[in-house]
């Protein structure tokens, strides 16, 4: 059987630890690379191009959300699994947006880690059994409401990134190294978002990123 090479990205060391030894059983799943965070996950994602990519939602520097659209556009063949704590029906319909085509909660990954691996690999979609019911609930109610609005429709990929760099306390100086870009574009994208998004301090900020799953409370 050939190795399926496999990236995984979540700040909490432990977690990894804990499927690196799921994984450890089947010789055939390979962990290429480790990632603390969102932003070094797609870097390594872009140069390894791995099988698959397992993201945590709320990550340091690049939430799982915004690493899986970036994943899905430099390296496409790439299938993303996201491991989370949370099984809300608008978060699946983000990920789904995303690019990602699994959802696995923590909770379930000891026994569903590798069956939603093997079912990516196989170009099926895996929703770990108490999400597939929420999804079916949604469903059945008529599914997302005419008009709903998108949490962060109206911000940018970089808006998105600042406003969560911003909610993670970093100074215009901080983002605009993490980003590439000069101070005065920092404070002009910041400037930018707090007029569009209506937000009178950094708390609003920090209010709407953890309400959109940027990062945890």
């Amino acid at each position: 059987m050939s190795a399926v090479r496999i990236l995984i990205a979540d700040d909490h060391g432990l977690l990894r630890r804990g499927l690196r030894a799921v994984l450890a059983e089947y010789p055939h799943l390979v962990i290429e690379a480790e990632a603390e965070d969102g932003r070094t996950a797609v870097e390594l994602a872009a140069r390894l191009k791995p099988d698959i990519a397992i993201l945590d939602v709320s990550m340091p520097e690049l939430n799982g959300l915004d690493a899986a659209r970036a994943i899905a556009s430099a390296s496409p063949a790439t299938r993303v699994l996201v491991l989370t704590a949370h099984d809300s029906e608008q978060l699946v319909r983000e990920v789904l947006k995303a690019g990602a085509r699994g959802y696995l909660l923590k909770s379930d990954a000891a026994g569903e880690l590798v069956p939603a691996i093997e079912a990516l690999l196989a170009d099926r979609p895996y929703f770990t059994s108490t999400v597939a019911q929420v999804v079916l609930a949604g469903f059945l109610k008529g599914g997302e409401a005419d008009g709903a609005a998108e949490p962060g429709a109206t911000l940018s990929p970089r808006e998105r990134e600042i406003v969560q760099l911003l909610a993670e306390g970093r100074s215009s100086k901080e983002i605009a190294r993490t980003l590439s870009i000069a101070v005065a574009t920092a404070d002009t994208h910041r400037a930018n978002i707090m007029r569009k998004m209506g937000f009178e301090s950094v708390s609003d900020v920090v209010r709407y990123a953890i309400k959109n799953k940027m990062i945890d409370p």
